[in-house]
């Protein structure tokens, strides 16, 4: 069995975007409509909590509940628990078994191997989301880009709603995670 992509550059960045997002800007507009600021936070929250516990095979309400069945509510702590689930979450992608077997995130039951290409998918394109909508710089390293590529191409037109909008236009030759953003329906030029 091979194991995937480490996931800790995607954590980090998505870490050091956090100690400046000030208050203010939580009910700020970000890249995905129906999100503020403080529902990507949320997302990302409740998300570092889910797929820790997908690669750590402990299923129940965490791994159960549907991302897309309300806006994610960000609580009070998060500055202090975002970065430590961060760190959890890597290490828990870290043991082979993470990638082993079948495991469940999101109520859906999929192959570990999968599960962890989601979660470095997830870290990527909502550090992104967070990054623009609060004006910070965010670049993604070319191996975790292809890797976030061959993941969104996997997707039909069928099967985008509701992970990802309707895919943008652009160029074959546009940079890597230029392309994962227009393919999972995010404007690469997008600014608040």
């Amino acid at each position: 069995m091979t194991m995937g992509p480490d996931l800790q550059l995607a954590a980090d960045r998505v870490a050091d975007l956090l100690p400046n997002i000030d208050e203010s800007l939580l009910d700020d507009p970000t890249p995905c409509p129906d999100y503020r600021v403080r529902e990507i936070l949320g997302h990302l929250d409740g998300l570092t909590q889910a797929f820790r516990a997908a690669a750590d095979k402990e299923f129940g309400p965490l791994t159960d509940t549907d991302p897309g069945a309300a806006l994610p509510t960000l609580t009070d702590g998060w500055r202090d628990r975002l970065p430590k689930q961060l760190d959890a979450l890597v290490l828990a992608w870290r043991a082979e078994s993470a990638w082993a077997g079948m495991t469940r995130a999101g109520a859906v039951d999929l192959p570990g191997e999968i599960a962890g290409i989601v979660a470095l998918n997830e870290l990527s394109l909502h550090g992104w989301d967070l990054a623009v909508a609060t004006r910070q710089p965010y670049a993604v390293d070319e191996k975790t880009a292809r890797a976030c590529l061959s993941f969104v191409q996997m997707f039909t037109p069928e099967d985008r709603s509701p992970a990802f909008g309707p895919e943008l236009p652009v160029s074959a030759d546009a940079p890597v995670f230029d392309q994962v953003l227009a393919i999972s329906g995010r404007d690469p030029n997008w600014t608040p």
